[in-house]
């Protein structure tokens, strides 16, 4: 699986460049807030597995309000090098790392 090129940002982490993106219109049970907002990251030049991050925020576009953080490239950097000592892969092809970050998520 591969990111869409569109709307993805470059982030460098320990020498390595990766490329990382947001949906940008929420799924319907994150629009309420029922499910929090996660992001993909994939190596930039030579794609193979895609880490797919689950935070523990809500998505920014929610329908119900509820309050959300921007996700920075800060954040990204971390939850890569978290999946990277969980055993994430970049390189290698495969079916999507899914690190999961939601504790302290709740629903409204």
């Amino acid at each position: 699986m591969t990111l869409v090129k569109k709307g993805s940002r470059y982030l460098d982490v320990d020498g390595v460049t990766y490329r990382w993106r947001l949906r940008g219109r929420p799924t319907y049970s994150q629009a309420n807030a029922w499910w929090p907002l996660t992001f993909a990251v994939e190596l930039a030049d030579d794609p193979g597995t895609t880490l797919v991050v689950t935070t523990n925020q809500a998505h920014p576009s929610n329908w119900m309000g509820v309050p959300s953080r921007p996700v920075l490239p800060g954040h990204v950097a971390r939850a890569v090098r978290t999946a990277l000592a969980e055993g994430w892969q970049p390189a290698n092809p495969g079916k999507p790392f899914m690190l999961d970050q939601s504790a302290g998520f709740t629903a409204p």
